[in-house]
């Protein structure tokens, strides 16, 4: 893997490594240690991937799988809006290696890309948020952005057996949209050159995002990719489950759902992107 020269220019920097547990967890480990990114760390495969609510994410030898360490990129409350900041990266990545992929990508809400509507990308946004004087005075905001692209191979749909046997209230019965890769679609595209298209395309839009003041722009951009506006949806948090026709997504990043009442409901990408709050000693200070 190799970043793009012009995103090393701008101070950004890479660790790529082979087979590990997870890049998310391996750059959770570096920000205890004191690192502050901006940080890529990439691996061949992973042995413990992960999505939201621990979930497994397969990971074999030939897809990508990144995680951006970031540090104080925003104000707490506005850091879950890099999910729609990513989305619209990965997506631009894809479709600078791919053009002719452009009109069957998807976004869904918050953190998933459709490729002819089936899921073929992922991204988890974890973080954790120190307080040096009580909950109004952040004294440090590091946030780990995890992408997994399927690239060449995706795990099979599993066997109404396998759904009925892993059945808990914890998780969807099954999922929502098979997954597949870009291969699949007619695209040939390494991991090493879409990471290397990524590079590029996360600092770009991390620049119009601007720190949450460019949010407007971004949403608006994300609206115009997204799929399901207008349908009626199942949206699923940590087991619970809430219908209704999806209206769109509000300006602090909100799911807008019109339920069976005719009354509306936000659910919060921060609901669905959990932040861990610590003590300020227990981030970046490996003595304690």
């Amino acid at each position: 893997m190799q970043l793009d020269p012009i995103v090393v220019e701008e101070g950004v920097r890479l660790e790529a490594l082979a087979a590990i547990g997870s890049t998310n967890a391996e750059a959770r480990v570096r920000a205890q240690q004191g690192e502050r990114g901006p940080l890529w760390i990439t691996a061949t495969m992973q042995r413990a991937g992960r999505g939201r609510y621990g979930r497994t994410w397969i990971s074999p030898p030939g897809n990508l799988y990144a995680s951006l360490l970031l540090t104080d990129p925003s104000p707490f409350e506005q850091a879950p809006q890099l999910a729609f900041v990513t989305a619209l990266a990965v997506r631009d990545a894809i479709v600078a290696e791919a053009t002719a992929l452009a009109p069957q990508l998807g976004l869904k809400w918050p953190n998933d890309l459709l490729l002819g509507g089936r899921k073929c990308a992922g991204i988890l946004i974890e973080g954790e948020a120190a307080f040096a004087d009580g909950p109004a005075m952040l004294n440090r905001l590091t946030v780990i952005i995890g992408i997994g692209v399927n690239c060449v191979s995706h795990p099979p749909a599993p066997s109404l057996a396998a759904s009925e046997a892993s059945r808990s209230p914890r998780f969807e019965e099954k999922p929502a949209y098979p997954a597949t890769d870009l291969r699949a679609h007619g695209a040939d595209i390494t991991p090493e050159r879409l990471f290397a298209r990524l590079s590029v395309t996360m600092c770009r839009r991390l620049a119009e995002w601007n720190g949450s003041r460019g949010f407007d722009a971004i949403l608006a951009d994300w609206l115009s990719h997204a799929r399901g506006v207008g349908e009626h949806i199942t949206v699923r948090n940590s087991g619970a489950g809430t219908q209704g026709r999806f209206v769109g997504v509000d300006h602090s990043g909100r799911l807008v759902l019109e339920l069976g009442n005719g009354a509306m409901t936000k659910i919060s990408a921060g609901d669905v992107f959990p932040f861990t709050v610590r003590d300020r000693r227990r981030i970046g200070d490996p003595s304690s």
